[in-house]
């Protein structure tokens, strides 16, 4: 496949002297399809670091070019893109594009060819592989299938009455089968009974038979893991039918995206769902307001999520961690950045990030997030977090559950 790059030009003039040459890091995004519009957020906010590395001098004397490629979201062309640039285009290092799926496709070629990895967002990834030189960014630590969804469950089982019984329904999707293994688990280790297992293919447009076959089943709690696109159908559906679980949401990819915050305004309402950062008090990490700033000033125009608080912050201190341990060890090698990151801690725009085991958080940071009383639909209710509430972790919490889900909170 020839690949097509799309990369920033070098500021600096190409000189004969090859170490003033820029630093070329290359990666995939699926910048096209089912997850474009996270990865099109992660892409500016790459770019936006590339620009200040470079005004504060580039790393090791060299200015830095990012060399981005477009899979399409698909992992056979993840895969080649990552054999490319590392056989054909000689980048100097390389970094993890995003999600599970692209990530665990361009691992093994990574793993071949033993060079250093940063992935973003991908769930368990490396779980089986264990590879030494493979790194994390997303908070869900040492167990990260249990992490993303414990939240969810844990809530679920404090209120009075304890809901017992639980529905899980998930995209037949890649994504979806780590975060429903840990839904089974956390529903065994709550006290809480599976009583109905379903996936959906990602083509569904109609979801309204699914949720009337559920309020048929009836279960206490909705588990969802779906996409951006099929996120908006389910809530639609849910909000239009006559189910009315206790507690609904969990691990779905699109109530984070500014998107879809506009498009459904209040039928968001009461839904529950996993974060990695929100605009809190308690999460006002060194850096993130400047970094979001730049980021916001410059969405509309470039065609991106408004907000950028899902990926965007994650996506900068993905590039903030390879910057500290290049300079820190001043050199390019795969396995001494590898090392410096196994036994490092990070100052970065989402607050310290230390690597554990098989390259995951040492400990998990996953957030839960309640919508409450959203009046209207426009971006501007959504710049803070009165109608994003954080119900957990209780040391990022910012307001209390409401319970049990009503389409009216």
């Amino acid at each position: 496949m020839k690949l097509q790059t799309i990369m920033s030009n070098p500021t600096n003039e190409q000189t004969e002297n090859t170490s003033k040459d820029p630093i070329r890091i290359g990666y995939s995004l699926s910048l096209t399809g089912p997850v474009a519009e996270n990865t099109k957020s992660a892409r500016l906010a790459h770019r936006i670091w590339e620009e200040d590395i470079n005004a504060r001098g580039g790393l090791l004397g060299r200015k830095v070019q990012l060399i981005c490629i477009d899979d399409h979201g698909d992992a056979n062309q993840a895969a080649e893109i990552y054999t490319g640039l590392l056989d054909s285009e000689s980048v100097d290092l390389v970094i993890g594009g995003y999600g599970t799926n692209t990530i665990g496709a361009s691992l093994p070629v990574v793993i071949e060819r033993k060079r250093f990895l940063i992935g973003l967002m991908g769930l368990g990834v490396n779980l089986h592989l264990n590879y030494p030189n493979y790194f994390a960014m997303i908070p869900t630590g040492p167990k990260p299938n249990t992490a993303l969804t414990e939240g969810f469950f844990e809530l679920a089982a404090a209120q009075d009455p304890k809901p017992k019984t639980v529905a899980v329904l998930s995209a037949d999707a890649e994504f979806s089968r780590n975060p429903v293994i840990g839904a089974r688990e956390n529903a065994a280790k709550y006290g809480m009974e599976i009583i109905h297992e379903q996936t959906y293919p990602l083509s569904t447009e109609d979801f309204s038979p699914i949720i009337e076959e559920l309020g048929r089943i009836n279960a206490d709690v909705l588990f969802l893991c779906s996409y951006l696109k099929d996120s908006i159908g389910l809530v639609k559906a849910i909000h239009n039918g006559g189910y009315r679980p206790k507690i609904v949401g969990g691990a779905m990819i699109g109530p984070q995206s500014a998107s879809v915050k506009t498009e459904l305004g209040p039928l968001l309402n009461g839904f529950v769902n996993y974060e990695y950062w929100q605009p809190v008090p308690k999460m006002d990490f060194h850096g993130v307001a400047d970094m979001l700033s730049k980021y916001q000033a410059r969405a509309a125009a470039e065609h991106v999520d408004a907000l950028g608080y899902y990926v965007a912050p994650m996506a900068y201190a993905q590039l903030q961690v390879l910057e500290q341990a290049i300079t820190a060890t001043g050199s390019l090698e795969d396995d001494l950045l590898a090392d410096y990151c196994r036994k490092t801690a990070f100052g970065t725009v989402i607050g310290e990030v230390r690597f554990g085991e098989n390259g995951e958080w040492a400990a998990p940071r996953v957030v839960q997030v309640q919508f409450q009383d959203i009046k209207d639909n426009a971006i501007e209710t959504f710049w803070d977090s009165e109608v994003q509430v954080v119900v957990s972790p209780p040391e990022y919490a910012s307001g209390s559950l409401a319970y049990p889900y009503s389409p009216g909170v």
